[in-house]
């Protein structure tokens, strides 16, 4: 992180012509109030130095003893001992090696670290696990909670009294048709197959996302950094914008499509019914479930099962000896079907999604520049991938590396794994759903995106160079519910004929 921000600094100072304190200011007052702390640290850059010198130097980044060197530039030609300890003004920052030391975020730190563990809102008054508030774990990821002192009322459960008097399940629809009596709910949803859309995932499925725009100076300004309170309190995940539970119109580089939005225009009563229980990092050994969703009293739901790529993925140096063998893909996915079976309503269905072929990443990306490289072409995705398999923090050093023996392996590994989730969905059956298995649809995404007259890299996360773009996404919903319509039809439900009908009651509403 500190390699990046003073790359940074020192390629704002160099594309407005000004010192590197004039650019470090600049970049301070592009970042919003309280997270101005996190540039304000970096107080001693020396523009002869370049950013891995600057980081040792202020003891953000250390090289422990027997292993190498990271760096992501050349390394200078004079001494890099002499060089780090050259005398500075860097006073207190000396020795914090990370931001969560600083006062002002602390306690934001401490939030995220509490609901990332959990994966529960941490604004959640009536303990209901939907929430008023979008970020920290709040309706970007679950459907907003329409009253937050009423745990029996949240999106997904079948309606109280047909919702005579209030919204039970707040998909919008209540009270009663003044023409005939009959209320809204039963007259437009009963026997309408309501059900909700369950992610379960990784950093893919949450949508991680850095904008490319924070560092890309030609582009840099305060509207750059406006949406980074939200991103952090994400975990720079953007949920509402993903393949499954995508809600909003995109603002990061794409459009907007989903399962769920598929799934409410079909039947507007799924209104708000989404969850997204995905996390960085995840992996199937360690997908504890945080399911809100009530055998006796709510919808069945469609849940989506993918875990696409950290059971191969990791930063470790013997990347293949931390990879999940078959044997424990079997137990660990079947132990989690059993939980889903212990908790969902009858009626509901699970897609096990299998693993990417992440050899897409290296062919298409290895040889091009990083948004960190493209003003002086210095930069390119190979050398970052190194720089992070260095660190070990490289989300997948099978992959992202130039021996290709070992993305075969990986990508070996990964079919083995997919193979595994197939013959589950084959042959276990469950008292509470069915189960389908789908392979990860890269290779049609990339010849749809090809017709429409697309690259290959744009369907790659810029920043990373690991995870699928916002396009990826959008055209991936409309493979996978293509699918799901020519060959499973009956997870989807049917077409609620009042669709039209609710629209215009809620027009009238004023769209509430």
């Amino acid at each position: 992180g500190c390699v990046l921000v003073v790359s940074v600094i020192e390629q704002l100072a160099q594309w407005h012509n000004s010192t590197v304190k004039a650019a470090m200011e600049r970049l301070c007052n592009y970042i919003p109030g309280k997270y101005q702390i996190i540039c304000r640290m970096l107080c001693c850059i020396d523009r002869e130095m370049n950013a891995d010198v600057v980081c040792h130097s202020l003891k953000l980044c250390k090289q422990d003893p027997g292993q190498p060197l990271c760096h992501l530039y050349p390394p200078p030609k004079v001494s890099w001992f002499s060089t780090f300890f050259k005398p500075t003004d860097c006073g207190s920052f000396m020795g914090f090696s990370s931001v969560c030391a600083f006062p002002l975020l602390a306690n934001l730190c401490e939030k995220i670290k509490y609901v990332v563990r959990n994966k529960l809102p941490f604004e959640d008054f009536d303990g209901d696990k939907f929430s008023t508030f979008p970020t920290l774990r709040g309706y970007h990821w679950r459907g907003r909670d329409c009253n937050d002192k009423n745990t029996t009322v949240y999106p997904g459960r079948r309606p109280d009294n047909w919702d005579v008097k209030s919204d039970s399940n707040c998909n919008g629809i209540w009270g009663v048709d003044p023409k005939d009596g009959i209320p809204y709910e039963e007259k437009f949803c009963k026997g309408a197959d309501s059900q909700g859309v369950v992610l379960l995932g990784d950093s893919a499925g949450a949508h991680f996302h850095i904008p490319p725009e924070w560092m890309t100076v030609t582009q840099m300004s305060a509207k750059s950094f406006a949406n980074l309170p939200m991103a952090f309190t994400d975990e720079l995940d953007w949920p509402q914008f993903s393949e499954i539970t995508g809600f909003l119109n995109s603002t990061i580089g794409g459009w907007t499509d989903s399962l769920y939005l598929r799934l409410r225009r079909r039947n507007r009563c799924n209104h708000r019914d989404l969850q997204n229980i995905s996390q960085n990092g995840m992996l199937t050994a360690y997908l504890s479930f945080s399911l809100a969703r009530n055998q006796l009293l709510d919808n069945p739901a469609i849940v989506i099962y993918a875990t696409i790529g950290n059971d191969v993925c990791n930063g470790n140096r013997d990347t293949l000896a931390h990879m999940t063998t078959p044997k424990e893909m079997f137990s660990n996915v079947v132990q989690a079907l059993r939980y889903l079976d212990s908790r969902l309503p009858n009626g509901s269905h699970v897609i096990l999604t299998g693993l990417v072929d992440g050899r897409f990443l290296w062919d298409n990306l290895h040889d091009r520049y990083h948004p960190l490289g493209q003003l002086n072409r210095d930069i390119t995705y190979s050398q970052l991938y190194s720089f992070l398999d260095c660190l070990q923090v490289s989300p997948c050093s099978g992959w992202l590396t130039p021996n290709e023996t070992l993305r075969n392996l990986t990508s070996e590994r990964a079919l083995q794994l997919s193979n595994v989730l197939e013959e589950i969905a084959r042959s276990e059956k469950f008292a509470n759903f069915d189960i389908f298995y789908m392979d990860f649809p890269l290779r049609q995404t990339a010849e749809e995106w090809h017709k429409m007259g697309g690259e290959p890299w744009q369907l790659i996360e810029a920043v990373d160079g690991f995870h699928p773009s916002q396009i990826a996404a959008a055209l991936g919903t409309s493979i996978t519910w293509q699918k799901a319509l020519h060959e499973w039809p009956q997870v989807l439900g049917k077409e609620n004929p009042f669709n039209d009908q609710i629209e215009a009651i809620f027009k009238d509403q004023g769209g509430h």
